[in-house]
């Protein structure tokens, strides 16, 4: 399934940034971006469809990993390099990522809760705390 899963995401990054940020620009009413890590051990460049929420100038992400014991690659690899890109339509810009502390991640927990409830079911899923992540653009307006 772990396949099936990673396919999917390939795909809507490839149609997201042919497209120019037109198809796959949203999924179930949450606006979408393409979030592109430096691998923390092959040190290739990874990118990853993710949902946001705007705080802000900040996209807020969160690593849901689907409730997983584990939080995702991506990451991992955030806590390693966080000076990374996403996408956003056609604009690509340049951002700092930074974990929630404890009392933003509560406020932005629910806010993101409200507009996709099933992040409460991936939390009930597993006992690590599924972290919310705020990516700050290096430069406001910007672009990479």
């Amino acid at each position: 399934m772990r396949w099936f899963f990673k396919l999917v995401r390939s795909t809507h990054a490839t149609v997201f940034r042919l497209s120019g940020g037109r198809i796959g620009a949203s999924i179930a009413g949450m606006p979408m971006l393409l979030l592109t890590t430096k691998g923390r051990q092959s040190g290739r460049a990874h990118t990853v469809p993710l949902g946001f929420l705007m705080e802000e100038d900040s996209f807020v992400v969160i690593a849901s990993y689907r409730g997983s014991p584990r939080n995702p690659a991506w990451y991992l690899n955030l806590q390693s390099e966080p000076q990374v890109t996403v996408q956003v339509g056609e604009r690509n810009i340049a951002v700092v990522a930074k974990t929630a502390d404890a009392e933003g991640r509560a406020r932005l927990w629910n806010r993101l809760v409200a507009k996709t409830p099933i992040y409460k079911r991936f939390q009930d899923r597993t006992s690590r705390q599924i972290p919310v992540v705020y990516l700050m653009p290096v430069d406001s307006g910007v672009e990479a």
